[in-house]
């Protein structure tokens, strides 16, 4: 039987069938994919072959089909491994929120090149537009015109207002599109606004820490009523970049790319490097100062955080 994997949970994931059928498997046997070394061998969005077991309605899985992309982070801060959030995607859609709880360009900026990186497609929404005030809704449209500026579609959203949530259904319509961001940015409100039916939990930012708290334990895929599926994901606090080469992390930055190979040295890093093309660019206003300390910090291999 052929499915697609649409939650996991550990050693046990729920694939669902071309039929809509939704069956539990496990692994068969020791299970390995071979020289890949994530902490989850089989992830959200997968496309599976599997058998049930003899009387249960309980599958094996013994393939797991090549993947058409993925996308993955440090499994945490101090380990080696890497974690794959989700497979097979047509777009990656980042939560943004500037303020309750703070959504850093650090972290933007590191989503972003990961998105470039592993060839997906990425649209920045930033959510809760009804709470901008005191300032805050010029540093929204000033972060908005920095990334619509570089080539990156980006929406304003509010479930309160209902704004820009019609043109969120066009953006996910038919496709499979990944949905992350911090704790508390409100990707679950999000998708209760669109899909009413799926009833996802919610909670509050604390007054304390102005974060949010995890509401979504597991990654898990879900079909939207009006085409597509959505992949919801737990907040995830850092974002820490693997698998990044220093002579390819500049490629990954849309703004970049144009100056890349006009420098005086073929292996230029864009640090401080005499007659650097990019260097030049940031100092005349082409790149900005923000996202070339974005860069600056990858290359430094500095993790954001909240």
């Amino acid at each position: 039987m052929n499915g697609t994997v649409i939650k996991s949970t550990g050693s046990w994931y729920m694939v669902r069938t071309q039929e809509g059928a939704i069956h539990s498997c496990r692994l068969k046997g020791k299970f390995r994919l071979s020289g890949i070394k994530h902490t989850n061998p089989v992830t959200v969005g997968d496309k599976v072959e599997f058998e049930l077991e003899p009387e249960s309605k309980n599958g094996v899985i013994f393939t797991i089909h090549d993947r058409k992309n993925y996308i993955i982070r440090k499994a945490n801060n101090l380990s080696k491994q890497t974690h794959i959030i989700a497979s097979n995607l047509d777009q990656s859609l980042l939560i943004v929120t500037l303020a309750f709880p703070k959504t850093s360009l650090g972290f933007i900026d590191r989503f972003l090149a990961t998105s470039e990186a592993y060839h997906i497609p990425a649209i920045l929404v930033f959510n809760k537009c009804d709470l901008m005030s005191d300032g805050f809704e010029e540093i929204v449209n000033e972060t908005i015109e920095l990334y619509e500026r570089i080539g990156y579609k980006c929406l304003k959203t509010s479930t309160l207002t209902g704004q820009g949530m019609d043109d969120l259904k066009l953006l996910l319509k038919d496709k499979t599109s990944l949905l992350s961001g911090h704790s508390g940015v409100g990707k679950s409100t999000l998708l209760n606004f669109i899909e009413p039916g799926l009833n996802l939990k919610t909670k509050h930012i604390s007054n304390y820490s102005h974060k949010g708290q995890h509401t979504t334990t597991f990654a898990e895929m879900h079909p939207l009523n009006f085409g597509g599926y959505i992949i919801d994901t737990p907040g995830i606090r850092e974002f820490g970049l693997v698998d990044f080469n220093d002579a390819e992390v500049s490629h990954y930055f849309k703004e970049m790319q144009p100056y890349i190979g006009t420098c005086k040295f073929n292996n230029c890093k864009h640090i401080n490097e005499p007659n650097c093309a990019v260097q030049a660019a940031v100092a005349e206003g082409n790149i900005s100062e923000e996202r070339f300390s974005s860069y600056l910090s990858i290359m430094s291999h500095e993790d954001i955080y909240e």
